[in-house]
């Protein structure tokens, strides 16, 4: 099992470097805000996946990844709510499955301390029935994303066949993680 859990740190930790270069370009002018917000969104889930999954654990204890989470699912429920920005309410579900992950992680006897590490687990999440729901939404989504980016001329938007391939991938890790929590 740590053989895959190294594997997926590695996968969303290439996954930032697609965010950054998109943020780095400064692009967002033409773009809006509502891109950047959903660029910034998926860097900040990208790091929170690194930390969950590394089995040496994260800097920040979960506690500070609960905070961020809310926050960031507070965010964007809110911008959807008003229907100011597009993709709001998949960085809202994104953030809540997360902050779920995070919460739902058994803490009994805290083996693994205040840090965020879902590789020692050995019970699964509490409300399996949550992990399931949020685990079949990102896996369909990132086949409906997977389908939509190969069809449809996504190389024609600046950084779009970026954004959908870490989609697909984020989705595919998301709803691989909370599926293998549940059980």
């Amino acid at each position: 099992m740590a053989g895959v859990d190294w594997a997926l740190t590695v996968v969303f930790a290439v996954l930032a470097l697609p965010c950054v270069l998109r943020l780095v370009r400064l692009d967002y002018v033409r773009l809006g805000q509502g891109v950047r917000n959903g660029d910034l969104a998926e860097l900040l889930l990208v790091v929170a996946m690194v930390a969950m999954l590394s089995p040496v654990g994260g800097p920040i204890p979960a506690a500070g990844w609960q905070a961020v989470l809310v926050l960031t699912a507070g965010w964007f429920a809110l911008a959807w709510w008003r229907g100011r920005q597009s993709g709001c309410a998949h960085h809202a579900l994104s953030a809540a499955a997360m902050l779920y992950m995070v919460t739902a992680m058994p803490h009994e006897g805290m083996a693994h301390g205040p840090w965020l590490t879902m590789s020692t687990m050995d019970t699964r999440l509490a409300v399996p029935v949550l992990a399931v729901a949020a685990a079949a939404y990102f896996v369909f989504d990132a086949a409906r994303t997977g389908v939509a980016m190969v069809r449809g001329p996504a190389a024609a938007v600046s950084g779009h066949t970026s954004r959908a391939a870490c989609r697909v991938v984020m989705g595919a890790g998301m709803g691989y993680l909370l599926l293998a929590a549940a059980w």
